[in-house]
């Protein structure tokens, strides 16, 4: 049923797109209402009704009927009822920050002093390795 209501809202689509695109316009638009004489409405005078006006009102009236339906079906379906941020991922495992590394070594080749973090209860310190010394790109 679904993919049926998805058909018919496509070849409705297509059958909208022509029919407003072969209509003629109406006047100037909003810029025709600033003070001009002889403006019979608001928005400018009454026009005949004509086939391609009442088929744009048909095929706009179905279109937006059908995008209601298929947006009410999807819901109810088969699809997530919870945000993928709020489970942290498609496994279900909380998302965490990357590692960075212990230590880094600035441009200009010295080294910046380590820092240690606080050790686990019960457990030694661990001293992170030293950074390899780095030599100057020789100029060319």
């Amino acid at each position: 049923m679904y993919y049926l209501l998805l058909v018919l809202l496509i070849l409705d689509a297509l059958v909208l797109i022509p029919v407003v695109l072969l209509q003629s316009g109406k006047g100037g638009g909003l810029a025709a209402m600033g003070g001009g004489v002889g403006t019979d409405t608001l928005f400018g005078s009454r026009q005949a009704t004509t086939l391609l006006t009442k088929a744009t009102w048909w095929t706009g009236g179905i279109f937006l009927v059908l995008a209601l339906v298929l947006s009410l079906m999807s819901v109810g379906g088969t699809q997530r009822k919870t945000s993928i941020l709020r489970e942290g991922g498609s496994t279900g495992a909380p998302v965490s920050a990357p590692r960075l590394p212990a230590t880094s070594a600035p441009a200009g080749g010295a080294t910046a002093p380590a820092t240690q973090a606080p050790a686990p209860t019960g457990q030694a310190p661990v001293t992170p390795a030293p950074a390899p010394a780095t030599q100057p790109a020789a100029p060319r």
